[in-house]
């Protein structure tokens, strides 16, 4: 099993790509003694301005073949943290990659989207890409928890 974060643009150095660091460095902790590998991030920049259909190219070539396709999208399906963790155990059961993959200022590209075997969003609201990133890693570091039983989380 692999997993890998796609993400169009590079996190610069600050409190984002800190945050974003430690909670991948705690989930790759936590989740090793559970058969979970560590996160693996794949950053894509479309430098020539192609718009979501050049980004997408670019995302697509990250996925890894035969890869669980999960956007992350604010038309997506709202899941709770058990249900997430449920979800990583159940790809993880079936030795199956898994690609999360978040998109630039504009979005996912329709196609790529449709694509995806799960689209979720983490709220009503549009959050910015990059503190997308830090959510996404700290709800990992979340499922490795509730996985291994451990207190992180409180329902």
């Amino acid at each position: 099993m692999r997993l890998v974060i796609a993400a169009v643009g590079r996190l610069r150095q600050g409190p984002e790509a800190d945050l974003a660091a430690d909670y991948l460095d705690r989930f790759a902790k936590a989740g090793r003694p559970l058969g979970l590998p560590a996160v693996t991030l794949a950053e894509v920049e479309d430098k020539r301005g192609g718009g979501m259909g050049a980004e997408a190219a670019l995302l697509a070539r990250a996925i890894p073949d035969g890869a669980a396709l999960v956007v992350l999208d604010e038309r997506g399906r709202m899941l709770d943290s058990p249900d997430f963790a449920t979800r990583i155990a159940g790809w993880r059961d079936q030795a199956r990659d898994v690609c999360f993959v978040i998109g630039g200022a504009d979005g996912i590209d329709p196609a790529l989207r449709a694509r995806a075997d799960l689209a979720i969003s983490l709220g009503r609201m549009v959050w910015p890409h990059m503190l997308v990133r830090v959510m996404l890693a700290e709800q990992l570091y979340r499922a490795a928890t509730i996985l291994a039983g451990g207190p992180y989380h409180r329902a």
